[in-house]
């Protein structure tokens, strides 16, 4: 179990969250929902430890697993079946029990007696921890999340970002911990891995909180919501269902619009009030005092009209260039000994919309690295054409410098801009403030998106490389997102699960990998979005 006592969040001096107590039981199945910056990864950081609460103290009563929204980890020469097992310390022991079984392979006797003797302490030890039925575990959590035998036995460096994502999820499920913090579990799953993760935490016997924009996944899931509220750092606690908590919740957000209308009219009235009796000598300190109350009663209000906007989103008129701005002949990527893709030609002419589908390992986000000129090819080059501006958006945000701020990312994005208009394009990102002056490293996932985002409306690009550009974002956010990819006027190669962004898209070309293959996009296709 775990337990927040008193827990006050703070980012600089933006407050996340006033004191606030809960705790999280076995069978606790609690969906944190809340808009894009209102603090929900920094809160599940705290709650897993991954960071320091500005006030109060979480106590936990058993293991918790953690699946941050980027996960990164440090070996990425592991086996990822190893990476696996490692959460209940059995990589360790394999890796032994291998090294043991070359040594019991030696012609020399005594290397081999002292091999056997060893092998046979390690397996006891493997035994007691599990052995067998746990590697076997593993190999089936795997399984279910689209890794398969082949990719277990490569090392973390070869795999894709979405497979590296989805062995840190296989690990957390194979733990058992007695609580999961799981940030955004279904991003770069496909639809069958989707559905199998929906019936293994309705199963699962611990507690656990999650963070995630599949509205499914919760309906399917979660039997209580905490909603963090921007606009009054504080997290409210409905002891309901998914279809209940959000007719509960439109409820509560007529009453909260009442009380502001009520609000309103009543700072107004003060002020009216102010105003006739300031003329007047012997109530001028009365009529300061109602214009301060009623000034303050006017800046909460204003301070909840800022939280709630939404980024204004428009990508940026295309600069001009020639008919055929990027074009790519025979790329070929192979990592260690796996053959990512061979021999991919692809043309993209200017205004074109192409959306890359293939299975999750196939190489989609390599492709675009390739195009975006982040890795080189084996074999194959990349043309730029006359006029190419290229606009990267990668989904793991590796084209954000973590060790600079916000305001710093933008400016070398674009170093012709001037001090005021950078701060001016973050503000309408809703950087705004102390917030564009805070490092990228702690940001969540959907400022980082944000600021990505912001990075190329100020491009001039010609050319959109976008990688699951919808990943980590609120319903209204991705909306704003999926208008302006609608109305853009320049080229778009995309990669994305989100059947809405492709319908947003309306793409000409689909290309297929790893074959390469290319074909006029029709319907048929749309199948395969979720799949991919």
């Amino acid at each position: 179990m775990l337990t927040a006592h008193d827990l006050e969040l703070r980012v600089g001096v933006r407050e996340l969250l006033t004191t606030t107590s809960f705790q999280i039981a076995p069978g606790d199945r609690i969906g944190l929902v809340g808009r894009n910056g209102a603090g929900k990864t920094t809160l599940t950081k705290v709650l897993a430890a991954e960071g320091q609460p500005s006030a109060g103290r979480v106590v936990h009563t058993g293991e918790v697993g953690y699946l941050p929204q980027d996960p990164r980890t440090g070996d990425l020469d592991v086996e990822a079946m190893d990476r696996i097992l490692s959460a209940r310390g059995l990589d360790v022991l394999v890796r032994q029990m291998r090294d043991t079984e070359g040594e019991m392979a030696s012609a020399d006797d005594h290397t081999r007696d002292t091999a056997m003797d060893r092998y046979s302490r390690l397996e006891e030890r493997f035994t007691a921890a599990g052995g067998y039925a746990a590697e076997s575990e593993a190999g089936r959590i795997a399984a279910n999340l689209g890794l398969d035998e082949r990719i277990l036995g490569q090392t973390l460096g070869t795999l894709s970002g979405g497979q590296r994502r989805r062995v840190e999820l296989a690990r957390i499920l194979f733990s058992g911990a007695d609580t999961l913090m799981l940030d955004e579990p279904t991003n770069h799953l496909d639809a069958d891995s989707i559905v199998w993760l929906r019936e293994f935490l309705r199963d699962y016997s611990g507690g656990f909180l999650v963070i995630s924009h599949d509205t499914d996944l919760m309906r399917a899931v979660v039997n209580k919501v905490f909603h963090l509220d921007a606009t009054r750092a504080e997290l409210d606690q409905y002891n309901l269902g998914w279809d209940a908590y959000l007719l509960q919740r439109e409820t509560d957000q007529r009453r909260r619009k009442r009380e502001r209308a009520n609000t309103e009219k009543k700072a107004s009235a003060l002020l009216a009030q102010a105003d006739k009796m300031r003329a007047k000598a012997s109530k001028a300190v009365a009529a300061q005092n109602m214009m301060r109350r009623a000034e303050r009663m006017m800046a909460g209000l204003e301070e909840e009209r800022v939280t709630d906007k939404v980024a204004k989103l428009r990508f940026p008129d295309p600069a001009p260039c020639g008919r055929t701005p990027l074009t790519a002949e025979g790329l070929s990527k192979t990592y260690g000994s796996q053959e990512v893709f061979t021999n991919v030609d692809l043309a993209i002419d200017r205004g074109s919309r192409v959306v890359i589908l293939g299975f999750n390992g196939a190489g989609k986000t390599t492709l675009l690295r390739l195009l975006a000129g982040v890795e080189e090819p084996d074999t194959g080059e990349v043309v730029p054409g006359h006029g190419l501006k290229i606009g990267y958006y990668a989904q793991e945000h590796e084209t954000l410098d973590a060790s600079r701020t916000v305001v710093e990312n933008l400016r070398h994005a674009a170093p012709d801009l001037t001090d005021t208009q950078v701060r001016s394009v973050l503000g309408s990102f809703l950087f705004s403030g102390d917030d564009a002056d805070k490092p990228v490293r702690v940001l969540s996932g959907g400022e980082k998106t944000r600021l990505a985002l912001a990075a190329l409306v100020v491009s001039a690009a010609n050319v959109l490389l976008l990688d699951e550009p919808t990943n980590n974002l609120d319903p209204a956010s991705r909306a704003e997102i999926l208008s302006a990819l609608h109305g853009y006027a320049g080229a778009v190669v995309m990669v994305t699960h989100d059947e809405g962004a492709v319908e947003a898209l309306a793409p000409e070309r689909v290309v297929l990998l790893p074959d390469g293959d290319e074909d006029l996009w029709n319907d048929s296709y749309a199948e395969l979005i979720s799949l991919a």
